[in-house]
């Protein structure tokens, strides 16, 4: 089973995820991280809860595929992206990505590179509970 790209309920350990990458070349100069996580007001409005769902199969596969093209483009040694589905309470963890290669300026610039895309592309949605009811949110980088 292929754990660098993951959809998951649970909460994920950065540090676990980073060793993980680690663990995959010595050639590794520098990781370039991003962590996604629930804040608790958006468009003027408190939101307690996110609420995310995934078209599964499809959305597994693309972040497959968004993996394997930043390595390709920014020469990484490896890459790892893990989203949460389901509830997530304002404060907690909800993406995380990590890009790992020889120097630090492939691994930030892939980093960006993937969220942003990943936003784009992937079949992630969210909605946030509010005192004033659910709202789905379209996303955008």
């Amino acid at each position: 089973m292929n754990d660098h790209v993951r959809i998951q309920l649970e909460d994920f350990s950065q540090d676990e995820e980073i060793s993980a990458l680690k663990s995959t070349s010595k050639s590794m100069g520098g990781i370039g991280t991003f962590l996604g996580c629930a804040r608790d007001f958006s468009e003027g409005r408190e939101v307690s809860q996110l609420s995310f769902d995934a078209y599964g199969s499809m959305a597994l596969s693309e972040m497959n595929k968004l993996r394997r093209e930043a390595i390709a483009k920014f020469g990484l040694l490896d890459a790892r992206i893990v989203h949460r589905i389901g509830t997530v309470k304002s404060g907690d963890n909800i993406v995380f990505i990590a890009a790992g290669a020889e120097h630090r300026l492939a691994a930030l610039e892939a980093c960006r590179w993937m969220i942003d895309e990943l936003k784009q592309r992937v079949p992630i949605w969210k909605k946030e509970i509010t005192p004033q009811g659910d709202l789905w949110v379209t996303q955008h980088p």
